[in-house]
């Protein structure tokens, strides 16, 4: 399979495709009226931003408890019910009265129910799209992030006319139809393992994996290098207040040209030879931010960067080469969420360094570390996953 037509053409991707659709749009939509709502309440910037990131922490806790129901839950039955306690959740949200205590009590169930929720779905689909993983994964990107700018202006709309709880049970009725869409849009599968879901099972299955041989650079790639670059964004606006949209808007520009580029064009052969470039790619264009450019170059370094978000896209093929297929849920959610963690944590990181700096020299700082990083594992991940050796029979996660 190697263009997007084919991809919607096989059965069950566009149920997939439509859900995730459904459900980063709703994300989207309740986060910022979470924030506003929550802004309103407390004049706390620091609670607005957790109100707003809350889900993405506390999938870190998801992915250390919960994370083995992704390989062992009937995926139909879990995507479906996932997406229904999340519709319930964000309904919970809009409720008069509720306390801050209460909505972070929530906001932590939500993410626990979005740590296992992403499992599924990145398993899912290498059931249905197979050898096409990089295509698929390649789409749902592309949508995430069609997704996410539409959410926001929606979003902002919807927080005027409707008030943020109004927006709040719109976007817990799209988590709703997402629900709907996957129940009945695909077909019926056994989990991909057996055994009970448990904390024990997840830790149990974590360490396993943890210690397929050449498993670590590979999450050490996908979490660091990407997360150091989110903090390079996250300083967008301090670094130029007027041009922060500019930025941003460039940035998504790039991500979304290198998704195309690393989904729809680039062969095996090509993934290999210029994987290790595009990981530097991430990072260089901000090292002259130091200078500061002007804004026009500025934009335009940050296009080329977010070119090489895409060299997630190829560890993420990786991963799924490497690891057990009964526990590639497992696997590609443990990926989600630490990235998501990572990224939170990186954002934090350089807001210290730009108090400590100036936003410009803490952008330099970052992506200097982003290239260290990627720099240091080059040796590990420049030797062929079909070299390495999988985890015995005996040592994989049952």
């Amino acid at each position: 399979m190697r263009t997007y037509r084919q991809l919607f053409r096989t059965p069950e991707f566009t149920p997939i495709f439509t859900a995730t659709c459904l459900q980063s749009a709703a994300a989207t939509v309740t986060g910022l009226a979470l924030a506003t709502d929550v802004y309103a309440r407390t004049g706390s910037p620091f609670f607005a931003a957790v109100s707003m990131f809350g889900p993405s922490l506390a999938q870190l806790a998801g992915a250390t408890l919960l994370l083995s129901a992704a390989d062992r839950w009937p995926p139909r039955a879990a995507g479906a019910g996932l997406a229904l306690l999340t519709a319930v959740l964000t309904a919970l949200l809009a409720l008069p009265g509720l306390s801050i205590a209460g909505v972070f009590a929530v906001l932590l169930a939500m993410g626990l129910a979005a740590s296992v929720s992403g499992g599924v779905r990145a398993g899912l689909l290498t059931d249905v799209v197979a050898d096409s993983y990089l295509l698929g994964r390649s789409a749902l990107n592309i949508s995430n992030g069609a997704m996410q700018i539409a959410g926001f202006a929606a979003g902002s709309a919807l927080v005027t006319v409707l008030s943020p709880a109004g927006t709040l049970l719109t976007g817990a009725g799209a988590h709703l139809v997402a629900a709907l869409v996957i129940r009945t849009g695909l077909a019926r599968r056994a989990p991909r393992a057996t055994g009970r879901a448990s904390v024990a099972a997840t830790w149990r299955v974590n360490a396993r994996l943890w210690a397929i041989p050449g498993i670590r650079p590979v999450y050490a790639g996908l979490w660091l290098p990407n997360g150091l670059i989110v903090g390079c964004e996250a300083l967008f606006v301090p670094f130029a207040p007027s041009g922060a949209g500019l930025l941003l808007a460039g940035s998504a520009l790039g991500m979304l040209a290198g998704d195309v580029l690393a989904g729809r064009f680039l062969t095996p052969s090509w993934r290999r030879r210029l994987a290790p470039f595009l990981r530097l790619l991430l990072a260089v264009p901000y090292l002259p931010f130091a200078l500061h450019p002007p804004m026009a170059v500025a934009v335009a370094l940050a296009v080329v960067a977010a070119v090489g978000y895409c060299s997630t896209l190829l560890l993420q093929e990786r991963l799924v080469e490497l690891v057990p297929e009964e526990n590639r849920g497992q696997a590609l959610g443990l990926h989600s969420s630490g990235m998501l963690t990572m990224q939170a944590v990186c954002a934090a990181v350089a807001g210290v360094l730009a108090e400590l700096t100036s936003p410009a020299t803490a952008i330099t700082l970052l992506a200097g570390g982003s290239v260290a990083v990627t720099l240091l594992l080059a040796p590990a991940l420049r030797q062929p996953a079909a070299t390495l050796p999988f985890a015995s029979p005996a040592n994989r996660p049952t």
